[in-house]
């Protein structure tokens, strides 16, 4: 039986790539978008496509009620939600600022994940899409973003002895996806690339390979793990 595979943020840059590898195997793909034209992006790529903004509860739920019994989970949607206020310190404008990014970034997966949780099949995984800037977390994203991870640990206790692992990834730069609202400048790629021990950028398709690696059967006994994809940008010991 084919597997069922849910990834929000599904039809652009690391999401899309994600989606198609698991496509390319086989399984039978969901994925969500914010944008009108998600349900012809996903058909491109051989998935199915729901409307979701992770900022919606509604949404959120209605989404969780239609994917049905589920064998992987990729929280994969997030990213920078507009700009900082800047001017004079506006603390409505800060507020809603923070609380939107934490809704979409942490807020959304998690309520996800709790809906999803009573039709994730024994041998199911979930993997959530971190950041390596949950290491230096002096913005709403990263604040976010290092909270997700830490929550993934206590997902991945929760759901153990249902055999589902939870892991989280921890991309650097990574060329090619949304994230940035637009290209990146030469100078910032230089100095991003500059800090790898690989010299170059992350590609979505490496996110996508070990996303898939850790829903595999190989990845059985990994969970509780945030895995750092950054071509040697941050190192762990």
């Amino acid at each position: 039986m084919a597997r069922r595979v849910l990834v929000t943020g599904g039809t652009s840059g690391i999401g899309r790539a994600v989606a198609a590898r698991f496509v390319a195997d086989g399984c039978e793909v969901v994925v969500t978008g914010r944008r009108p034209e998600t349900p012809e992006v996903a058909r491109a790529i051989g998935a199915t496509g729901l409307r979701l903004d992770l900022a919606d509860r509604a949404g959120i739920a209605a989404v969780a009620e239609q994917v049905g019994e589920l064998d992987v989970l990729v929280n994969n949607a997030g990213g920078f939600v507009g700009r900082a206020p800047s001017g004079p310190p506006d603390v409505d404008a800060l507020a809603e600022h923070w609380e939107r990014t934490l809704r979409v970034n942490l807020v959304g997966p998690a309520l996800l994940l709790a809906l999803l949780e009573p039709r994730l099949r024994r041998g199911g995984a979930v993997v959530s899409i971190g950041s390596i800037g949950a290491e230096y977390a002096g913005n709403p994203y990263s604040v976010a973003k290092a909270a997700l991870q830490a929550w993934s640990v206590g997902a991945a206790e929760r759901l153990g002895p249902r055999d589902v692992t939870v892991n989280a990834i921890a991309p650097g730069y990574v060329a090619g996806t949304d994230l940035w609202g637009g290209p990146v400048a030469r100078e910032r790629h230089d100095a991003l690339v500059a800090r790898t021990y690989v010299g170059r950028a992350g590609a979505p398709e490496d996110v996508a390979a070990l996303a898939f690696f850790l829903c595999s059967p190989g990845a059985r006994h990994v969970t509780g793990q945030t895995i750092h994809l950054d071509g040697g940008a941050h190192t762990t010991r």
